[in-house]
């Protein structure tokens, strides 16, 4: 009987899992140069964790199960944010402010998988607690794009688009959507380029929603807010305000979300967003802590990796993987006894060695398999035993030198 990974998830052989922690380093140094500290939480959570916020109607879209015999229901985590608020909320008064805490955990949803959305991925996330004003809107947007940069994109690859749910409410609201229809309408605007103009225009009519209401979104606008006014200054002052646009039909569907919010899209808007985060000051205090403002994003791994090597910023992750320092081959009976120790003695002083497990005497065949590892030297351990003698091949200048056994890691190590 044959296996398959389950639908949604993914195998990550080598040149995959190098590919990845490439992506998480780029992700961890921007976070740590940023003065960010990492944490980490449950895989799994209370299932109301998640309720909570968005009502029951989520549960179809989490892994969610009851322990045999027990009477609590749990959730695999579909993202980090309530896992942070708690966090938050059971630290109390006794938070230090303002906190700086970024995670990269693995994340769950029972969706359909398609391009850029899988049921298992990894999530970078990026909060930053204890300040109420756009310095630390721009901060964490700044952490964001410098992870982006390190990767190699640039702002002509990818762009914040910026947006207010205010601003946002006050636009419906002046175009006539009433406040029992004002969810709805940000729901719809939040899905509206996910959609067909067709089905859109459907959507509007189902509930009963002026078109002219959202036409107002399709041009620039300009607007006059101070929490967008004080932000435009941040995103100058930390130098990159050429990555960033306004753009007001952006809602962020969240619940959680009070302010400014934002989503990091490729420029051509071909993949899903990239990355999406806000201002959500009343979340710690709705998980029972105190009403602490807070702002933060989470990017994940999927869309990235399909935006990098679009751009050719990503091979296939073979270019990734490590190279032994050093590559020890045995050509002769004595070799085959001295190989361990000789790996042994390389491995304990910190060199990189790796060795050669075929029989064959051909050497080669043996500075073939080698050259395939990209070792920088190779240990031949040959013939040459009987003097106590070891062959070193320097595999880039293909220089190649005979010496004492016990000047090795003096000929090696630079």
């Amino acid at each position: 009987m044959g296996f398959q990974a389950p639908k949604g998830t993914r195998d990550l052989f080598p040149p995959e899992m190098a590919t990845l922690r490439r992506i998480e380093s780029a992700w961890r140094n921007a976070s740590v140069n940023a003065g960010f500290d990492e944490i980490e939480g449950p895989t799994f959570e209370h299932l109301d964790l998640y309720t909570v916020k968005s009502g029951e109607g989520i549960v179809s879209e989490l892994f969610s199960f009851k322990r045999a015999g027990g009477d609590v229901d749990y959730a695999l985590r579909p993202e980090f944010t309530p896992t942070l608020a708690r966090m938050a909320a059971a630290k109390g008064r006794s938070l230090s402010l303002p906190t700086k805490w970024f995670a990269i955990p693995s994340h769950f949803r029972a969706e359909r998988p398609q391009r850029g959305r899988l049921r298992e991925f990894k999530q970078w996330n990026v909060d930053l607690l204890g300040i109420d004003n756009p310095s630390a809107d721009a901060e964490v947007i700044a952490t964001a794009v410098h992870a982006l940069a390190n990767l190699g994109l640039t702002h002509e690859d990818v762009v914040v688009r910026i947006s207010h749910r205010e601003v946002v409410v006050s636009m419906l609201t002046k175009a006539g959507i009433t406040p029992d229809k004002l969810d709805i309408a940000l729901t719809l605007l939040d899905k509206r380029e996910k959609m067909s103009p067709a089905v859109f225009a459907e959507k509007l009519a189902e509930h009963d929603l002026d078109a002219h209401a959202f036409s107002q979104f399709d041009s620039e606008i300009s607007i006059e807010h101070a929490e967008l006014t004080a932000l435009q200054k941040e995103l100058k002052a930390w130098g990159i305000a050429e990555w960033c646009t306004f753009d007001f039909n952006i809602v962020r569907g969240l619940a959680y979300y009070t302010g400014i919010v934002f989503e990091i899209h490729e420029r051509s808007g071909a993949e899903r967003a990239i990355a999406g985060g806000g201002r959500y000051n009343k979340l710690v205090e709705m998980f029972g802590g105190p009403e602490v403002p807070a702002a933060g994003f989470g990017m994940g791994d999927v869309v990235l990796s399909l935006v990098l090597k679009d751009k050719g910023l990503l091979g296939d992750g073979e270019e990734l993987l490590p190279t032994p320092d050093v590559f020890v081959v045995s050509a002769c009976d004595e070799g085959d006894e001295l190989i361990a120790s000789t790996i042994a003695t390389l491995r304990s002083n910190g060199i990189h060695a790796r060795r050669s497990y075929k029989t064959t005497r051909n050497v080669g065949k043996l500075l073939t398999e080698a050259a395939k590892v990209k070792a920088t030297f190779t240990v031949i351990l040959g013939q040459e035993l009987e003097r106590d003698c070891i062959v070193i091949k320097n595999m880039e200048s293909g220089e190649q030198v005979e010496l004492q056994r016990d000047q090795m890691l003096v000929h090696i190590t630079p």
